[in-house]
C-alpha cells in the first residue's frame, strides 16, 4: 500500500482515539495519591516502553501467532475485540472511566499491569496493530502508534498539569465521554469490518 500523508494521518486519529490520552491523565492523577511525581512518572516511561514493545510483536507477527498458533482468522479476532472495545468504550461514554486501579499495587505492577497491558497495549490498541497494516499499511500504522504512544507519554507525565487545566474549564469529564463514544464507534467498525471479512 502506497505511503501518503492523508493515509497517515487515518491511521494516527483512530490509533490516538484507541489509545486515549484523556484517559491516562485521570488515572495518573489519581495514581499521584499513592505515588510522588518522581515514580509516577517512573511508571509512565516504563509502561509507555513495554506498550511499544508488545504492540510492534503484535504489528509484525500478530497474524501468524492467531492463524498458525491458535488456528484464530483475522475476522473472529476482529469481532471479537470489537465487541470488547465497544464495550470498554459505553463506559466511558457513561461512566467517565474505562478501567479501575486496585489499590495496594507495586511500582513495578502498576506500570506493566495494568498501565501497559492493557491500558495501553489493551484489546483495542492490539487488534489495530494487527489490522491496520491491512489498511493503512506498515510503515503508517508504525508511525501512528510511535505517535500516538508518544503524545500519550506526554499526557501522562504532565498529568497534573493537563488534569488542572481540563478541571478549571470542566472539560476533562467531557473529553473522556467524546472518546468513550469513538472508541465505541470504533467497535461497532471492527465487527463490521471482521463481518465482512468472514461474508466476503
Amino acid at each position: 500500500m502506497d505511503l501518503s500523508f492523508n493515509l497517515i494521518i487515518n491511521c494516527f486519529i483512530a490509533m490516538i482515539a484507541l489509545v486515549n490520552p484523556f484517559q491516562k491523565v485521570f488515572v495518573v492523577t489519581s495514581l499521584q495519591k499513592q505515588f510522588d511525581i518522581k515514580s509516577t512518572r517512573f511508571i509512565s516511561v516504563k509502561a509507555t516502553i513495554t506498550a511499544l514493545l508488545i504492540l510492534l510483536i503484535f504489528l509484525f507477527s500478530g497474524q501468524a501467532i492467531l492463524h498458525d498458533v491458535f488456528r484464530i482468522e483475522i475476522y473472529a479476532f476482529q469481532v471479537t475485540c470489537g465487541v470488547v472495545l465497544f464495550y470498554n468504550g459505553l463506559n466511558g461514554l457513561q461512566k467517565g472511566t474505562f478501567i479501575n486501579i486496585e489499590k495496594q499495587l507495586s511500582l513495578r505492577e502498576i506500570s506493566a499491569v495494568p498501565i501497559a497491558l492493557p491500558m495501553i497495549a489493551g484489546p483495542a490498541t492490539i487488534t489495530a496493530a494487527v489490522t491496520f497494516p491491512a489498511d493503512y499499511g506498515h510503515i503508517s500504522t508504525i508511525i501512528a502508534i510511535v505517535l500516538s504512544l508518544g503524545i500519550n507519554l506526554i499526557f501522562m507525565i504532565y498529568a497534573a498539569q493537563i488534569g488542572r487545566f481540563l478541571e478549571r474549564f470542566n472539560l476533562l469529564n467531557p473529553l473522556v465521554r467524546i472518546f468513550g463514544l469513538i472508541v465505541a464507534t470504533i467497535g461497532i467498525q471492527m465487527v463490521l469490518n471482521g463481518l465482512r471479512g468472514f461474508i466476503g
